[in-house]
């Protein structure tokens, strides 16, 4: 399968380096192979761990490929820092080439199952081929198995249970649903409860037949100095709970800030983006009436439990229970953005119905905030004329969510006229019909979160430049724009395009120094950088400064750009749906926004800019060489 050998795997000089095992664990589908691979010395310097190192690894593995061909890869990259103890450090990074997008596919979850493969003791695991038979990857410390499954066609819950009773509950999984087996470019992967959603990477799980991965580790990290470490772990224990924004987080989850963002600011997206708030419920709420989809009304109502991930003392998720009638569910949620999502967006202020219908995703495995804009999109096309009953089968209108829970059931098997429409993401049904594209809310295929741009400069430029597509998490920035300062940013205006590309890239680079270390985003308004500096001296004995820090981050960005570069991408690729640039939101905090595409282009240019970047945005040689990567510019340039 690897017909190349890859310049990280030299045959001298291997890294001894505590916190890393050295060990990348190459699982071959097709020949029901596995074997370990090793680093050089200076590796963990330039990519730090997890995220980093598959960025590296997926640039040199991959080129020019069919994202659901059997020579594309899966990479599941837990963190450096995760599995060490250190709280909120519990993410892992799956990353493959998008079938989305078609460019650099990341997708991140706060997975028990990358904890355990640390355990295991692997820094991460890449997956190549394709299983002739729906498979299970078995991971059991030092035992590899690829094994046959008769789970084809479950939905995620049931899988889980299956393999449960198979192998043992002390097996941690990663599953993907009926519609990753059906290629569905909008397809999630599940981790026991917590999904990485966007991307559409269970579709490439589904390419594999790989149905799951089960990974059990009982193994100890050795780190550098267990006592600095341990009395690290306890310090920021303390710090992060003791926080002003943690009890809010614990208390009421991701949406808690949910009534501000419509009220306070209006850049909360509703009715497929034709509203900056949710404008058919706040328009006619009574003093002290709150919007059913507002944390502060449903949290006492239907929240069983708080639920984090592994190893958070933070927890910001709610196991949510609807004990009877015809929304009757139960799931980890309703976050923030299928509140926007599978709410708002689809004009439904039912919290019930949403919880259901976030149920469905997670179960048939679709990401939430793709399946929600493809349905609004549909939803606005039939208003207009463009689609019909007919051509949909089902009667789909805003505010009705009878057939919103029919269509994620059609979508999740790609079954019927509207299940194989819409089953791929806004994009793809756009260009099926070939009508609606000025609706249709995007970039590079990715559907947006739930910001609107038009209210916020720097959240345009990021969510434009993002290299997965429509992405608020790749530079996470929209809380410096709404809220006006983080970090070492001050004074920021969101209604000003000044500065605002050296703001994006610095946002990005440190955003990628999280995905490498597995730290979850919402405690970098504690880490911010420098807090990471001990903990990483603790656990691998390396030195760093905040400026090494960010210059990993930047080198980071650097590959994955030019992976994008390499297939096809380019300024071309850095807009914004053609809504959010010709028409301003119409009421509300923010009416009048809007992104002029002068504005977009002015923005570019200083974000090009400050990356080094040329004109049409692409790494420079000169760039490549200061981040010491000469043989990317050799690839890209010749």
């Amino acid at each position: 399968m690897l017909q190349t050998k890859l310049n990280i795997f030299p045959d001298i000089n291997v890294c001894s380096m505590k916190g890393y095992w050295n060990r990348i664990l190459m699982v071959d589908l097709g020949r029901e192979e596995s074997r370990v691979e090793r680093f050089s010395e200076d590796f963990p310097y330039m990519w730090l761990g997890g995220f980093g190192f598959g960025a590296r690894l997926l640039f040199d593995m991959v080129k020019e490929i069919n994202p659901l061909s059997p020579d594309n890869i899966l990479m599941m990259c837990p963190g450096l820092l995760t599995a060490t103890g250190i709280p909120t450090a519990s993410k892992t990074v799956f990353v493959s080439k998008s079938p989305l997008t078609g460019g650099f596919g990341r997708s991140v979850a706060g997975a028990k199952a990358g904890v355990s493969l640390k355990k295991a003791g692997y820094d991460l695991m890449v997956i190549t081929g394709k299983a002739e038979d729906p498979s299970v990857i078995v991971v059991d410390d030092n035992s590899i198995t690829v094994e046959s499954t008769d789970t084809w066609s479950f939905k995620v819950r049931d899988t889980r249970e299956k393999l449960r009773k198979q192998y043992g509950k002390e097996f941690n999984s990663v599953i993907i649903g009926p519609a990753g087996e059906k290629l569905s470019r909008i397809a999630s992967i599940d981790c026991d409860e917590r999904q990485a959603g966007r991307g559409g990477l269970g579709a490439v799980m589904g390419s594999k037949n790989l149905k799951a991965i089960l990974v059990k580790g009982s193994k100890s990290i050795e780190v550098y100095d267990e006592n600095k470490l341990g009395l690290l772990i306890k310090e920021w224990r303390v710090k992060l709970v003791d926080h002003p924004a943690a009890k809010a987080d614990m208390d009421y989850g991701t949406g808690e800030f949910y009534d501000w963002i419509n009220r306070m600011v209006g850049v909360f997206p509703s009715r497929n983006w034709q509203y900056g708030y949710f404008q058919k419920v706040y328009d006619v709420l009574k003093e002290g009436e709150r919007s059913h989809l507002d944390p502060y009304y449903w949290v006492p109502r239907y929240a069983k439990k708080k639920t984090a991930c592994p190893g958070c003392n933070k927890p910001c998720g709610k196991w949510f229970v609807v004990e009877n009638g015809k929304y009757a569910c139960e799931v980890d949620g309703v976050e923030y953005e299928t509140q926007y999502s599978l709410g708002a967006n689809l004009e439904i202020d039912d919290i019930e119905a949403v919880a259901k219908a976030n149920e469905l995703c997670d179960q048939y495995g679709l990401d939430t905030i793709s399946t929600g804009l493809t349905i609004s999109w549909a939803m606005e096309a039939v208003e207009k004329g463009i689609l019909s009953e007919n051509d949909l089968e089902v009667k789909l209108s805003f505010g009705d969510a009878e057939s919103v829970l029919r269509t994620i059931e059609l979508m999740g098997s790609k079954e019927g006229k509207i299940g194989k429409l819409l089953g791929d993401g806004v994009k793809h049904a756009v260009e099926t019909i070939k009508n609606g594209e000025e609706f249709a809310i995007h970039v590079k295929g990715m559907e947006l979160p739930a910001y609107d741009v038009r209210g916020a400069k720097g959240i345009a430029l990021a969510f434009a430049v993002s290299y997965r597509g429509g992405c608020h998490l790749t530079a996470c920035v929209y809380g410096t724009e709404l809220g006006g300062r983080w970090w070492t940013f001050e004074g920021v205006d969101r209604w000003s395009i000044e500065e605002k590309g050296y703001e994006v890239k610095v946002h990005e680079d440190l955003m990628a120094v999280y995905d490498a270390l597995g730290v979850c985003k919402f405690s970098r308004h504690m880490f911010y950088g420098k807090g990471f500096l001990d903990v990483i001296h603790a656990v691998t004995g390396m030195t760093l400064s905040i400026g090494d820090l960010m210059s990993a981050g930047e080198r980071i960005i650097n590959i994955i750009r030019a992976f994008n570069v390499r297939e096809g991408m380019g300024r071309k690729d850095d807009t914004l749906p053609l809504r959010v640039m010709h028409e301003p939101i119409p009421e509300g905090k923010s009416k009048g926004g809007i992104i002029l595409e002068k504005e977009l282009d002015e923005m570019l240019k200083q974000y090009y800019q400050a990356r080094g970047w040329d004109s049409e945005g692409r790494p420079t040689r000169t760039k490549l060489h200061i981040l010491g990567l000469d043989d990317v510019a050799e690839s890209l340039y010749g």
